[in-house]
């Protein structure tokens, strides 16, 4: 049985459990559609919903819709093809996943509803509804959370067929983010070398799974940076580069950071590259992921400590709450279908869950490891003086060493990892890298 085909005998399952589990017969996931922005008629771009591509890799062809009756194990896709002389007609490919589902082609979507018939009463909608006819669809829930909560917590373990695409997704991303890097050295600009990533694997910017962060200097520091200056720096000092693909729907998050020459800032990447390998032989199915968010912490606060950033012993710096000032953001999150893949603090699939962290409330992720899973390992340090001001009469911290990072802004490595049996664990994106040459 080919790696599909034992995907959607997977996803079948998972939605045969979930719809008994929570009392509704049948599901109808739309794809969703654009909607317009405010006082316009133009829209920003598609983005389909997760859990239409969970089933099938079609990702732009908005108004379509899979009918799933439990037990079936045969879904229905009802495929739009607009009647439109104003836009391209969406393509669609025959492939392999055709042959698990029976696809029909509709350019009206009372074809879809008078085709279910009476069976949309006893139906679970699952996407977004602000449009009309699919507002007024009488449908018996629309996105139940305990059905949804259900889907999400299992999809937290992969396939094959979908660690497949997380891999050539890695692909794609490391031989762009290779590019970048070349375009760094050469003292292009932010916007420049934005482009050089893109067109390394040709793709629109509607296309990369979030807006590439292209940082230069002291813009390393701002952990969402997506502004692109059209000017080189007068001094090159570092990069930081958070960018990724898809693949079938499936993302890749990678980022890397860069020193533009040997000194004090390319002794800091290196020494968080080496935390991070460090955290990474950390993984294994029952660690519980917080922990390793908090070992995370207390990596960031030796570096803090041998490179004189911060007087004391890691666990000290830790203690005194030093470390959320200088690495704010979680240890990193799951990642398949969505770059943020949900269901992080799910504790079963009956929707319980665990609390957000007092102390690290930006941590996305709290379940324990389990064989199956993906997800980021993402550890960074920077200089954010909105955080620092809460420190700034400590006299554990040397202000001069601080000042004089800030140029550089920041450094963070991130890597998607698999998580194997015993700690065998695969790097989605180290081995891209490796198979290019590249690392």
């Amino acid at each position: 049985m080919s790696a599909y085909a034992e995907h959607i005998k997977t996803v079948c399952e998972r939605f045969d459990k979930a719809l008994a589990d929570t009392g509704f017969e049948s599901t109808l996931v739309y794809s969703g559609q654009p909607r317009v922005d405010f006082l316009d008629d133009n829209a920003p771009p598609y983005r389909v919903n997760p859990l239409f591509k969970y089933w099938v890799p079609v990702t732009e062809s908005p108004k379509s819709a899979i009918f799933y009756r439990k037990g079936s194990q045969r879904p229905t896709v009802y495929l739009f093809q607009a009647r439109d002389f104003w836009h391209a007609p969406v393509d669609v490919p025959e492939e392999e996943w055709q042959q698990y589902v029976d696809l029909k082609i509709i350019d009206d979507l009372s074809i879809m509803t008078d085709d279910i018939g009476s069976e949309l009463a006893n139906t679970a909608f699952i996407g977004e509804d602000f449009a009309e006819p699919v507002h007024s669809w009488n449908v018996k829930a629309r996105n139940p959370q305990n059905l949804i909560d259900h889907l999400h917590f299992h999809r937290a373990i992969k396939t094959e067929w979908e660690l497949e695409n997380l891999r050539e997704a890695n692909k794609l991303a490391a031989k762009a983010h290779v590019a970048a890097k070349e375009a760094f050295y050469a003292e292009k600009s932010e916007l420049e070398i934005h482009h050089a990533y893109l067109a390394a694997i040709n793709f629109r910017e509607s296309q990369v799974p979030y807006n590439s962060i292209v940082a230069l200097n002291s813009h390393s520091a701002i952990l969402h940076y997506d502004v692109y200056d059209t000017e080189p720096p007068k001094q090159f000092r570092s990069f930081l580069i958070d960018a990724g693909a898809r693949y079938r729907g499936y993302c890749a998050d990678i980022t890397r950071s860069y020193a533009y020459e040997e000194g004090f800032y390319a002794d800091l990447v290196e020494a968080m590259d080496n935390a991070q390998k460090e955290l990474l032989s950390e993984i294994k199915p029952g660690v519980n992921y917080y922990d390793l968010h908090v070992s995370m912490h207390l990596k960031v606060a030796k570096i803090l400590s041998d490179f004189g950033f911060i007087n004391g012993d890691a666990q000290s710096i830790y203690d005194k709450g030093y470390t959320s000032a200088f690495m704010p953001h979680g240890l990193g999150h799951f990642i398949g279908l969505q770059v943020h893949d949900v269901g992080g603090f799910l504790k079963s699939d009956d929707g319980s869950s665990y609390e957000r962290s007092e102390r690290h409330p930006f941590l996305r992720l709290l379940r324990d490891i389990e064989e199956g899973q993906v997800f980021t390992i993402e550890p960074g340090l920077y200089v954010v003086d909105q955080l620092l001001e809460e420190h700034k009469d400590s006299d554990d911290i040397n202000w001069d060493k601080v000042d004089e990072l800030r140029p550089y802004g920041g450094v963070r490595i991130e890597d998607s990892i698999v998580v194997g049996k015993d700690g065998n664990n695969e790097n989605l994106t180290r081995d891209a890298f490796k198979a290019l040459g590249a690392e």
